[in-house]
């Protein structure tokens, strides 16, 4: 019943979290196309009370004119729209939904158990809740001190761009060798997704709230606050496309079992960033489909980089090895029946499964704190171990499965994964 009620719990957090990021990337698609589909208002009288732009469109039955003031209106409305609490919600059901799954059991989702870096491939539960946690607030803290520093005045924006790809990189690269697959990809895309908000939280909100303060006082605003807040919602528009798919990785092994997935992740990143640089000329009136083909570009380079190999030619071990190897890993599991070096049957790895991963991928998983089988893969018959063969072999090999080897699957038996034709 606990199991059942924590799976529950996080289904409705994730209902929360995606309802609050449509509603929050949702608002913030459309101001980006308002802002840059603006024309100079012809109106003279629009032109007196100091119109910079407007834009008429319409939609539901309906016609709507938005206007746009260079510096104040005459007289500003007391039910003024404030656009940041689906910021908020979304970053902090998110968070919550990464405590639930990941914090909560760092040893199976966060170690890197195969880290170049013994450090992190050492690194026990707290430990890597702490690296977590730390690399969210660096993340942050480098993305800000970068925007403060390079553009201080919003004049320095291209160097700047330049500036927070090349972090992006870097954070990829870090976040693949320190996590492992599925919670590095996360993590990147939370770090994104942290200084999303955060610039709403610390810089925008605050800016806008001055603004409002200056001329409900009568007082002309600061003009600094009005660009620096538009800088930041640019840089949250484009990181909106990449956070929503490394968000949506973690459903696909393909993606961060890769020995070099954050290459995979990085082409994905900046795919994502050009795509949305389209759209974003586009509503200023400028059609660029170089933007578009050089995101499906990177996105093809990725599909080919990260292809499975397709070599044969490794063999499954004897089956002497496989015992010793067992015993060695402390558990008395019975050895594969009819091992040889050679051709490895759908049997033999039926036993592996039943062995080594059955506890969790099956129809009443026995693992604590699994209601049901994980991502819904079951491997408890020949038939769906078949269905999953690609799956199964990216996976194992990788060695991502099982989460924290908390089994005690053998090289060995990852060798005969490996070896098997599928079938």
């Amino acid at each position: 019943m606990e199991a059942y009620l924590l799976e529950f719990g996080n289904l409705l957090l994730r209902w929360l979290h995606v309802i609050a990021a449509i509603a929050w990337v949702g608002e913030s698609i459309y101001f980006v196309m308002l802002d840059n589909g603006l024309r100079p208002p012809k109106d003279a009288e629009c032109k007196k009370k100091g119109v910079y732009g407007e834009m008429w469109a319409v939609h539901g039955g309906g016609f709507y004119h938005n206007q746009k003031y260079a510096t104040s209106p005459e007289k500003l409305p007391e039910d003024l729209h404030w656009s940041f609490w689906k910021s908020y919600v979304t970053w902090l059901s998110g968070f919550g939904l990464f405590t639930l799954l990941y914090l909560t059991k760092p040893s199976f989702y966060l170690v890197n158990a195969n880290s170049p870096w013994e450090w992190a491939a050492n690194m026990v539960g707290w430990q890597a809740n702490v690296a977590a946690l730390a690399f969210l607030a660096l993340g942050w803290i480098v993305y800000n001190e970068l925007c403060k520093r390079i553009s201080p005045n919003m004049t320095r924006d291209g160097i700047l761009s330049v500036a927070v790809a090349v972090m992006m990189v870097v954070v990829a690269y870090l976040s693949t060798h320190i996590f492992s697959g599925r919670a590095a990809f996360l993590l990147t895309g939370a770090v994104m997704a942290t200084a999303m908000s955060a610039n709403v939280f610390f810089w925008i909100i605050p800016g806008q709230r001055r603004m409002v303060k200056a001329m409900k006082a009568g007082e002309t605003p600061n003009p600094i606050d009005g660009l620096r807040g538009k800088q930041r919602s640019v840089h949250n528009t484009y990181f909106t496309l990449p956070v929503v798919l490394l968000m949506l990785s973690n459903h696909y092994s393909f993606t961060y079992t890769h020995p070099q997935s954050w290459v995979i992740m990085t082409l994905f990143i900046f795919a994502g960033a050009l795509i949305r640089q389209y759209f974003v000329l586009m509503h200023a009136g400028h059609i660029r489909p170089g933007y578009p083909i050089a995101g499906v570009a990177l996105i093809l380079i990725a599909i080919w980089f990260g292809a499975p190999s397709t070599s044969k030619t490794v063999e499954a071990p004897a089956a002497q090895s496989n015992v010793t190897a067992t015993e060695q890993a402390g558990e008395a599991v019975p050895a594969v029946e009819g091992t040889t070096t050679g051709e490895v049957t759908l049997a033999q790895v039926e036993t592996i499964m039943d062995n080594r991963c059955v506890q969790c991928h099956a129809v009443n998983p026995t693992q604590a704190g699994f209601a049901a089988a994980p991502l819904g893969v079951i491997l408890d018959s020949a038939e769906q171990i078949k269905l999953q063969a690609d799956r199964i072999k990216q996976v194992v090999a990788s060695k991502y499965m099982p989460l924290g080897n908390m089994s005690g699957m053998t090289d060995d038996e990852r060798a005969m994964i490996a070896a098997w034709n599928g079938q």
